[in-house]
């Protein structure tokens, strides 16, 4: 079990992303923040299922946020490189 992992990404805007207490499938709570270049309407999104215990999805303007608890760990090669593998 791995302790806490930080990373960022840009691309049409900044992703931070923190992930706390996680194995390779599971993470007991992760979240990431992002500023976009573009902005959106105000989303909000909560649901428990599929994967997560709870997930909260939120965004506004140029501002979003993304809190996970106990949920399937993120693709951690797509958030690093930016694109899957061919």
């Amino acid at each position: 079990m791995n302790i806490i992992k930080l990373s960022h990404h840009e691309d049409f805007g900044h992703n931070w992303y923190v992930q706390v207490l996680f194995t390779k499938r599971w993470a007991l709570f992760q979240c990431s923040v992002s500023w976009m270049d573009f902005p959106s309407w105000p989303y909000l999104q909560i649901k428990s299922g599929s994967g997560s215990v709870l997930s909260i999805i939120f965004w506004a303007y140029r501002f979003g946020l993304d809190i996970g608890i106990i949920e399937r760990t993120w693709d951690w090669y797509r958030i690093d490189s930016g694109s899957y593998p061919s």
